[in-house]
């Protein structure tokens, strides 16, 4: 059966600003085009992002989820969005962040078991296709990911490749800057706009845009192909792990441990 989509268009309002369309398509692949390595990695990019019921990767589960594709000019060419009844009350604390409560999940929200498999199969597609997958803080979005598939009998994502974590990468490539680095920080640094913060989908773009954004700006130090970035990526995130462990066990807690493992835990 094909499935929906949709495409955005990029058009010119009243006052000369570019924005976005959306128009329903139907494709019987979600994503049915061919990776395009013209211009390196940051050229054409996969985006994922989700929405969940707290921060604990082993015991929370996912609410929203986004898959989208965005160009070379980080407007988004492909999308799709879910909306999950993860079969537990969502606390208020989590619907604070992301304005989804327990009644509307139930209510709107598909099958968690069947969505989970669908957005694993999403990632799987866009993985085949060559092309690279940028998740914001990546350890907790794959790691829960991999969690909720197990939990669901769902075959889970195995050793995903390339990915681009572009909070590992800017704390590498701009590692004395001072301040905080979560997504809507670091997309203010460098100039992307986020209108709707812990949107699945407006999260999963703005870091594809950053990601895009950081490859503009350190592109000596970038110009590396994406599997080549993925490796580096996996020592960087062990570097910067190590060293908040250090600080935690030094100013805070002589038992804290980080975790290590990038980009599933």
């Amino acid at each position: 059966m094909s499935q929906p989509r949709q495409r955005f268009s990029p058009r010119l309002s009243a006052g000369g600003r570019r924005v976005e369309t959306v128009t329903d398509m139907t494709t019987d692949s979600l994503f049915s085009f061919p990776a395009e390595p013209a211009v390196g990695w940051a050229s054409r990019l996969a985006v994922f992002d989700l929405e969940t019921t707290g921060i604990d990767v082993e015991t929370s589960r996912v609410v929203t989820a986004n898959v989208s594709v965005i160009d070379a000019d980080g407007l988004p060419v492909s999308r799709r969005d879910w909306l999950v009844n993860p079969g537990v009350d969502i606390p208020e604390q989590a619907t604070a962040v992301h304005g989804v409560t327990t009644a509307r999940a139930v209510a709107e929200g598909r099958d968690a078991a069947e969505v989970i498999g669908e957005i694993v199969a999403a990632l799987r597609e866009v993985l085949a296709s060559g092309l690279p997958l940028v998740i914001y803080n990546a350890p907790y979005d794959l790691t829960l990911l991999d969690r909720e598939a197990r939990r669901y009998g769902v075959e889970p994502l195995h050793a995903p490749m390339p990915i681009i974590d572009p909070l590992v990468i800017d704390k590498a490539v701009d590692k004395y800057r001072k301040g905080k680095r979560t997504l809507t920080v670091t997309a203010e640094f460098y100039g992307v706009e986020l209108l709707d913060a812990h949107d699945a989908g407006a999260d999963a773009i703005a870091a594809g845009r950053v990601a895009q954004a950081v490859a503009a700006k350190h592109a000596k130090a970038l110009q590396i192909t994406g599997e080549e970035l993925h490796g580096r990526q996996a020592v960087w995130f062990k570097e910067q792990a190590l060293s908040f462990q250090e600080y935690m066990r030094r100013s805070r807690d002589p038992e804290f441990t980080a975790r290590t493992e990038w980009p599933v835990g």
